[in-house]
């Protein structure tokens, strides 16, 4: 193999015209595989997300060998631990020119590769992601001289790159960039949620879920639940169910909070796009062509849009931009310890008990449940920003750093400062309540802030707006919080103050 360019494809590339394969052939390079203990247990990853990439991983070796190509893989039964691991023994084993990689998805990996390449001796080649729709290069001098970074505005340079969604003069259709107004709807029982087929596993994929429930007995995640996809084509038709099913009230009701459902019309696809299964520019022309053909509203198409071809390439853009000082921001230097409830969701908030369950058990929840229920308390106690972050990387199955550090420090807990984020998304119990059907089935009212069942997320907003007046004064889209603060009788102030503190330490099981 001397001869040949060794290809490493990590577990979250496995798209075969893209990255490091972009126009590689069988006859000049030898692709490298390898499940490996140290990318499985950095974190304390759901068992869903473990399964995922494992089966994805075999799939895809196996559209490799069929195309072709000759292909190194090493299973995890094998042992090895880490990527070094893993190329010292095909160079050991194989001889190796010069290593070929697209750039990972997340800082540490990208660090480890190059000492790898350092130590060796062996040349690295660096192939951009371009399954992306933003070369890093691109978005770094779009967020040149900028002092904060509104994602409206980097979306709106995507629109017209790609022309999605634009009439003839090269306007947004319907006259407006964003239907965010229109994509706020709670939920109320009215409509019937379509239902999601039980999906049926392979030989490879029945191997897999035997793997990861012996070796990963103590992580997160129901594996008799497991319903995703492995494939390309497996990808491709739950986008296509979730266009025709879904697609249609996902607009509406995308801030949902629902007791009926974990999944309403969402499309539960994030996870498809971030390995590689899924393209996300023939995901938006899906999408748009679906309005475009009459069969959903431009709210939904837009909110789809928004998020695939907007945010997600706006928080990839950041990671990139400010790794690795990012990863240490806590703006608010928030330091209370994890409670151990955030691991069995045993905790008397319906909507936080409901929102960490789904996420433990399927490795679930929508982007309210994550920001306004889980990183909205999490905000308001100040929980540490690290545990909270490796929390949110651990649990869910579409997250890698690259998505989920940007998200949940800077969006969920604003400790970058308010570089990404225009102010802190802190929330009273209203907004929930707002949102869905939760606090029905709880017993704390979100309309009372001190006293017996009074919602505890009303007391830790006030708490938190306090906590943090000197810093919230500067911005002024909290003014109004402030002023409403202020306009509080000192006594009721006080009584308000007590009553967080009470609820905070109960609820972080402080002695």
């Amino acid at each position: 193999m001397s001869q040949k360019n060794l290809i490493l494809v990590l577990g979250d590339q496995l798209t075969l015209d893209a990255g490091a394969l972009q126009g590689a052939t069988p006859a000049d390079c030898h692709v490298l595989m390898a499940e490996l203990a140290e990318e499985a247990s950095y974190v304390r990853h759901n068992r869903h997300k473990i399964a995922l990439v494992f089966s994805a991983m075999r799939h895809f070796r196996e559209e490799l060998r069929a195309a072709g190509f000759t292909v190194t893989y090493y299973a995890y039964e094998e042992g090895l631990s880490s990527l070094a691991d893993a190329l010292d023994r095909i160079v050991r084993e194989e001889g190796c020119g010069r290593l070929r990689c697209c750039q990972p998805g997340e800082y540490r990996v990208q660090q480890a590769l190059e000492d790898w390449s350092r130590n060796s001796g062996v040349a690295l080649d660096w192939a951009a992601d371009n399954r992306f729709l933003c070369a890093t290069g691109d978005f770094n001098a779009w967020a040149a001289g900028r002092k904060t970074f509104r994602m409206e505005h980097f979306y709106r340079v995507m629109r017209r790159r790609y022309q999605i969604l634009l009439d003839e003069e090269g306007e947004p259709e319907g006259g407006r960039w964003n239907y965010d107004r229109e994509n706020r709807a709670g939920w109320r029982g009215k409509h019937q949620v379509p239902a999601r087929a039980e999906l049926e596993h392979d030989a490879i994929t029945r191997e897999v879920l035997e793997l990861v429930a012996a070796a990963f007995p103590d992580n997160p995640g129901d594996l008799a639940s497991f319903n995703l996809a492995v494939t390309r084509a497996g990808a491709e038709e739950q986008l296509a169910f979730f266009i025709d099913h879904c697609l249609d009230r996902f607009g509406q009701y995308q801030d949902a909070l629902a007791e009926e459902s974990d999944w309403l019309y969402h499309s539960l696809v994030s996870m498809y796009l971030n390995i590689g299964l899924l393209c996300p520019l023939a995901s938006c022309r899906q999408v748009e062509a679906a309005w475009r053909d009459g069969r959903c509203s431009l709210a939904a198409a837009e909110g789809f849009i928004r998020q695939v071809l907007g945010w997600r390439e706006y928080v990839r853009g950041i990671y990139w931009f400010a790794m690795p000082e990012y990863g240490e921001r806590n703006g608010l230097q928030a330091e209370q310890p994890l409670p151990a409830w955030f691991w069995d969701a045993e905790v008397d908030m319906r909507c936080l008990q409901r929102a960490l369950k789904q996420s433990l058990d399927l490795g679930y929840a929508h982007h309210i449940q994550r920001l306004m229920v889980i990183g909205n308390f999490a905000l308001l106690a100040g929980l540490s920003v690290r545990e909270v972050c490796a929390w949110y990387l651990a649990v869910y199955v579409d997250a890698f750093e690259w998505v989920e550090l940007p998200n949940t420090l800077g969006m969920a807990l604003f400790a970058d400062g308010g570089l990404m984020a225009s102010k802190p998304y802190a929330a009273s119990g209203r907004y929930i309540q707002r949102q869905g059907n939760h606090c029905a089935s709880c017993r704390y009212r979100p309309d009372r802030v001190t006293g017996e069942n009074a919602c505890p997320y009303n007391s830790l907003y006030w708490a938190f707006i306090n906590r943090h007046r000197a810093s919230l004064e500067e911005n002024p889209r909290m003014s109004l919080a402030l002023r409403n603060w202020d306009k509080k009788p000192a006594r009721e102030r006080e009584s308000i103050l007590q009553w967080a503190q009470r609820e905070g330490d109960r609820l972080l099981r402080v002695p």
